[in-house]
């Protein structure tokens, strides 16, 4: 006797579930129950849309062949009742129905389930401010938003913007309204946009963000939206300031939307979200949860916590339903923290913990290397990637991995995502066999050079320091001796004018006398990448200075003013 499967939510956990479902129960019943009018929809394109990569919305709720996902299609191809604009009111858990109300026509009814999924997403956050609710303040989560926002860059009245938040979706929205000739500003609590980066790379990803001509403030938080006639005119800063708009749009975060379950008498984890097990399983052994609406575990730090990711509710999905069908055989056993960001034509990623996180978490024997390089050769169109490798320094085991450039970040954070999921130490990361040819990489990778930076500091053959912590010694007063070992031609194009000495380093050899005469003088050594730098280092050691350290990433990673 075939059973019946009911799925709430219909945007990417639900939808998966029902499909996957479907393949291996053919005659099952399936009842998708979606409260939005949208299904299937590719959340995550939203910026792109408003921005003007694609002006067809429908795109957005499209099949790789262009079939729009509607509740037809979803009839017709994969025999799936798919019912919009319906909420779920309740769960009876004993009697197995959920009670449900169509939005449009208030009809009621009830539906019986074998088998329930729970895929309900999050809400976006919006702060109890004075003035949320006026004409123009929004965020950025539904479709309803994105063509709200689509049509009010495209209607041409828009000229100024406030972005409440620096996270993934705030900056992307910041790039989509300033394309569309919207003058933006970012506003961000906290002391950086990104907060999954390590404060000096994302001061890189802001220094970008300013340079294309939207403004950044940072450590500063939103008190209220100004409005007359009904709309916003401003948004109120907590310094007083007062930004000048004629659109807010919020983008601080989701909470997941757990109440259907805590209803229902589910558990729920201590961050809001359902209680699920490996299998996708809530504390009621007939009901399965996934997406944003859960918990799951953190395989670096194995905390619960919930994880807003579009890829990681269609793989929860996908777990929930084999187990839905055929019992609880496979398992969705967490994920690692990986996320990437454009920003317009940089790009910054991570996986994993950054030093922070290591930091706040209780890591306190940890190592990180810096590198700077071309993302390929010279003559290929080089561009310049920043990687920055966190590891257990007792274990040498790696625990995190940022990446930021104009060059292919992506591919460097999809192997160490790989490299953090199998727990492998920084010595297996020296020599592993990636793809090779000029247009892709350099003979040895980015992300393996960055390897063997963090293996010199491993086995003491190399001492650095990072551009941050130059800056602080220099902030403190400090005077360390500053060796650039460049040529004079690239000193004369670039430099960051804080008191170094320029040493080619093919002239080094010949010109120690204009080195310090106390061999215990701090010198920190540096040149575009710090290759260079490296290499004067180790001369340097070898004539007996005791106390030298290479600002890893070189000139490259220095996110502060330069002289030039």
């Amino acid at each position: 006797m075939s059973k019946t499967y009911v799925i709430v939510g219909g945007s990417a956990a639900g939808p998966k579930t029902a499909a996957k479902i479907r393949r291996m129960a053919p005659e099952a019943e399936i009842i998708m129950i979606q409260k939005g009018k949208f299904l299937s929809m590719a959340s995550c394109g939203f910026p792109y849309f408003v921005g003007g990569v694609f002006d067809d919305p429908n795109q957005l709720i499209a099949t790789p062949t262009g079939a729009q996902r509607n509740p037809q299609f979803f009839s017709d191809v994969k025999n799936i009742k798919a019912l919009t604009s319906t909420e779920v009111t309740a769960i009876d858990r004993e009697k197995k129905v959920v009670h449900m109300r169509n939005l449009e026509t208030g009809e009621e009814g009830v539906q019986h389930y074998d088998r329930l999924m729970i895929a309900t997403g999050a809400t976006a956050i919006m702060p109890n401010l004075p003035g949320k609710d006026l004409e123009g303040v929004t965020t950025l989560q539904s479709m309803e938003d994105a063509i709200y926002l689509k049509e009010r860059l495209t209607s041409g009245s828009l000229k100024k913007a406030v972005i409440v938040g620096g996270g993934l979706i705030g900056i992307e929205t910041c790039e989509a309204l300033q394309l569309g000739g919207v003058q933006i500003t970012v506003v961000e609590m906290l002391d950086q946009v990104l907060s999954f980066l390590d404060w000096e790379m994302a001061k890189h990803v802001e220094n970008h963000i300013r340079s294309k001509g939207s403004e950044v403030i940072t450590g500063c938080g939103v008190t209220e939206f100004l409005g007359k006639d009904g709309k916003v005119i401003g948004v109120k800063l907590a310094d007083g300031r007062v930004l000048d708009c004629d659109l807010a749009v919020v983008a601080i975060g989701v909470r997941p939307n757990s109440g259907l379950a805590k209803a229902a008498g589910l558990e729920i984890g201590s961050c809001g979200g359902i209680k699920v097990n490996t299998f996708m399983q809530t504390s009621d052994r007939d009901i399965y949860a996934g997406g944003d609406c859960v918990e799951v575990t953190n395989l670096v730090t194995h905390q619960k916590m919930t994880w807003p990711m579009g890829d990681a509710a269609n793989l929860e999905g996908r777990v929930a339903a084999q187990n839905m069908v055929l019992g609880n055989n496979v398992e969705y056993d967490g994920f690692i923290g990986t996320g990437i960001c454009k920003v317009f034509d940089y790009v910054a990623g991570s996986t994993g913990l950054s030093e922070k996180q290591a930091k706040r978490l209780g890591y306190c024997n940890i190592m990180t290397a810096v590198q700077a390089a071309p993302d390929r050769p010279g003559f290929m169109g080089a561009r310049p990637v920043i990687i920055k490798l966190v590891a257990d320094r007792t274990t040498c085991r790696l625990l995190g991995m940022q990446a930021i450039g104009t060059g292919d970040v992506s591919k460097r954070i999809a192997i160490g995502a790989m490299a953090i999921h199998a727990k492998m130490r920084v010595f297996d990361l020296v020599n592993l066999d990636l793809p090779y040819a000029p247009p892709f990489s350099p003979a040895i990778d980015n992300f393996i050079i960055a390897a063997h930076v963090l293996q010199n500091k491993c086995l003491g053959r190399m001492e650095g320091i990072s551009s941050l912590d130059v800056k602080a010694k220099l902030d403190a007063g400090e005077v360390p001796f500053l060796l650039d070992v460049r040529s004079p031609e690239e000193f004369m194009q670039m430099r960051l004018g804080i008191g170094e000495v320029l040493i080619p380093q093919e002239k080094l050899r010949f010109s120690r006398d204009k080195l310090p005469k106390d061999k215990d003088k701090e010198i920190i050594v540096f040149c575009k990448i710090s290759l260079r730098g490296y290499e004067a280092y180790c001369f340097l050691k070898s004539w007996g200075y005791t106390n030298v350290r290479v600002m890893e990433g070189g000139i490259l990673s220095w996110p502060f003013p330069r002289e030039k």
